[in-house]
């Protein structure tokens, strides 16, 4: 397994933006594929983005598309997810996750951070 921390997350206004970063240790960190979920209160936990070990491939929600960039360092064995023109609907709280398989589903990865809270004010 590999452990993840997420930071980053904070309070902004609705159009502003927010970088989160996911360090990890454990596990090489460029054999993983890496993932952004989120939580918001009474909602089951979404598919925000994905990244592969190279790092040329990714995945993003619908909801996200456009606006949220994910990258990865694997020098740093970090993860990071570049948050633009933040609405009120993203207010949840983000985790980072690691798998073997470039997947929207979060049963299929297998390491989990304690997540951080982002939230939009209007």
């Amino acid at each position: 397994q590999v452990q993840l921390v997420e930071s980053g997350g904070g309070l902004v206004q609705a159009g502003g933006s927010l970088r989160l970063s996911c360090a990890a240790s454990g596990r090489t960190f460029s054999s993983i594929v890496m993932g952004w979920f989120r939580q918001a209160p009474g909602k089951e936990r979404e598919f925000v983005a994905a990244i592969i070990r190279a790092g040329y491939t990714t995945s993003y929600a619908d909801s996200v598309k456009g606006r949220f960039t994910i990258s990865r360092d694997n020098s740093k064995n970090t993860v990071y997810l570049q948050m633009n023109s933040l609405k009120l609907e993203d207010t949840a709280v983000y985790y980072c996750a690691a798998g073997k398989f470039f997947s929207r589903d979060p049963t299929l990865y297998d390491s989990w951070g304690q997540g951080t809270q982002v939230t939009v004010s209007s």
